[in-house]
């Protein structure tokens, strides 16, 4: 009887451990990414930390002469400036592109499934 206390113990534990670590790995991850409200986006743009949206927008649409932006924003990502953008191109198919907002390098170019 004892033997299978321990072992329904052991069982019980195992989910709730799973569930503890996916929430803190969440919870981490939630905490490493916020995204940045236009005003600061224009404080950020004017002191020459990140380049201006019209060079970051020229680069993505670079990747994919004909498209059009969709969707873009600024965020941070562990203490990085992302300008994140979504373009639809001409065979209208969507791409998600991420792009270090103080460089301009495109890093991530990839098609949204």
């Amino acid at each position: 009887m004892v033997g299978a206390i321990k072992a329904l113990d052991v069982i019980m534990r195992t989910p709730i451990t799973l569930l503890t670590a996916v929430t803190l790995s969440t919870t981490a991850c939630i905490i490493h990414a916020r995204d940045i409200d236009p005003d600061e986006v224009v404080r950020l743009s004017s002191a020459g930390t990140i380049k201006p949206y019209e060079f970051l927008d020229a680069q993505a649409l670079s990747q994919h002469p004909g498209a059009r932006i969709v969707e873009s924003g600024l965020e941070t990502q562990y203490g990085k400036y992302i300008y994140k953008v979504e373009l639809r191109d001409v065979r209208d198919i969507e791409w998600d592109l991420e792009i270090d907002a103080v460089t301009g390098k495109v890093f991530r170019n990839r098609q949204d499934n």
